[in-house]
């Protein structure tokens, strides 16, 4: 099977909207309940791509969509716009196929040629599959947080993992690489 990978594009909305509400009734990736409209997944995803942030889609050679990803801020204070966070998710039929690792391998080279210089995942439920793939990746784990969600029937613990992009903390950022596109100036 052959995987590509592009930018996501709002075309895509109607398939990242099913496996986002695919992940939300059945997983615990994301610890929302109700799963999100397309129109809020649309509000969702300009505010991610109109920062700048990275957005890509995995499909495969028949054009199925197999899974997608994104950056975005992890904290809104400026200090923080060093750091993004990595979200991933696959439709059911593409879990455990190595697309999860493709599309969070993409993301990272992109966020890292944007200039960031540390990633964090935030994996709810402490899900021993994306642990696993982010481990791969060279993420860390930097901490467990216990019972942070309820959902399902039962109390979900949430891994932090981190990985540095480029020179990462070794060396002060060049401050005119965001000419206000991301963080407002």
């Amino acid at each position: 099977m052959s995987v590509s990978l592009r930018s996501a594009t709002s075309d895509d909305l109607p398939h990242i909207t099913a496996i986002y509400r695919d992940s939300v009734l059945n997983g615990t990736a994301s610890y929302e309940i109700t799963p999100p409209n397309q129109e809020e997944m649309t509000v969702r995803f300009e505010a991610i791509r109109d920062k700048g942030y990275p957005y890509l889609v995995a499909e495969d050679e028949t054009g199925a969509f197999l899974g997608y990803a994104y950056a975005s801020s992890f904290r809104t204070r400026p200090a923080y716009r060093w750091m993004v966070e990595d979200s991933i998710y696959l439709a059911p039929e593409a879990r455990g196929r190595g697309i999860g690792r493709l599309l969070l391998d993409a993301l990272v080279e992109s966020c890292q040629t944007l200039g960031f210089r540390q990633m964090i995942a935030v994996i709810g439920g402490a899900h021993p599959a994306s642990v696993a793939v982010h481990r791969a990746a060279g993420f860390t784990e930097t901490g467990l947080l216990k019972g942070t969600g309820y959902k399902h029937g039962r109390w979900l613990d949430t891994m932090l993992m981190q990985k540095a992009l480029g020179h990462g903390a070794e060396t002060d950022p060049d401050p005119s690489v965001y000419p206000g596109t991301l963080f407002g100036g």
